[in-house]
């Protein structure tokens, strides 16, 4: 099956990938293939834009109609897109770096709109592909080229800061949750409106080895022990929660306006006349 995929929608002669040797930014891009075949989405019906950083580097290798644009600007481009053509899938592919940082303001204003796109966070911790910075969301008390003392800035959540600016749809998984992985993808294109997955994924060369933290099986097994399923995590105390974070949906309402066709409806009114 994942032979299958990786011949449908893949690009011939692309591979094999850039990626470090661990690294979970191919479990990433194949989940979001997997939930485009799940939703029997044909490969033409699909953009697939991303920004600059390793997770970015994923619209290289699909062969959907793809754009790597420029740091921190995917989401602007993709909501020019789909205004254009809003009658496409629109998936995302942004780094925490990427997306949180550069790219914030970006993440709060799409969100606000409630444009329908699938914005597909890779959550690796860390700057992995120009040195191994520290990024927004990297664990507070981390090592980092940029934090030789540890870091001392709180990490955000950025699901949380998603749906306070109006995402109506966030979702969590992990790469070593991989079916729960598609899943909440593949729910996220189905929602009619803004949605953001958080892919927690692993970084060995970088965030690893600067935090001594082992092998990438090391950090998957992490993933495992860390990653609670929303029905359990309802169940803990604060106490219990402490160093664990929810996966599954997180959020999720349909009764806010989409973007576009709000868009739409002011177009048809301009085209008749209908203003103040």
């Amino acid at each position: 099956m994942k032979e299958a995929l990786v011949e449908k929608y893949f690009r011939p002669g692309r591979l094999p990938h850039l990626w470090c040797p661990g690294c979970g930014n191919g479990i990433v891009t194949a989940a979001m293939c997997e939930a485009v075949e799940r939703l029997a989405l044909t490969q033409d019906e699909v953009a697939f834009i991303s920004g600059i950083g390793c997770s970015s580097r994923a619209s290289g290798y699909v062969d959907f109609n793809t754009a790597n644009t420029l740091h921190g600007r995917a989401l602007p481009i993709a909501t020019g897109l789909k205004m254009a053509r809003p009658e496409l899938t629109v998936l995302v592919a942004s780094g925490d770096g990427d997306c949180a940082a550069i790219g914030g303001n970006h993440l709060i204003h799409a969100a606000r709109r409630n444009i329908d796109l699938t914005l597909v966070v890779f959550n690796n911790s860390i700057y992995g592909m120009t040195g191994g910075q520290y990024s927004p969301l990297t664990p507070e008390g981390s090592w980092a080229t940029t934090a030789p003392y540890l870091t001392i800035e709180p990490t955000f959540d950025i699901l949380d800061l998603a749906r306070a600016a109006g995402a109506t749809f966030t979702a969590r998984a992990t790469t070593y949750h991989t079916p729960l992985l598609t899943d909440v993808v593949a729910k996220g294109i189905r929602h009619k409106g803004f949605s953001i997955i958080e892919a927690i994924t692993a970084c060995p060369t970088n965030f690893g080895r600067q935090n001594k933290i082992g092998a990438p099986a090391a950090m998957m097994e992490w993933q495992k022990e860390h990653g609670v399923a929303l029905s359990m995590w309802n169940r803990l105390t604060e106490e219990e929660r402490q160093g664990k974070f929810p996966i599954g949906v997180l959020f999720e309402r349909d009764d806010a306006t989409e973007y576009t066709e709000a868009y739409a409806e002011i177009i048809r009114r301009a085209q008749g006349g209908r203003g103040r």
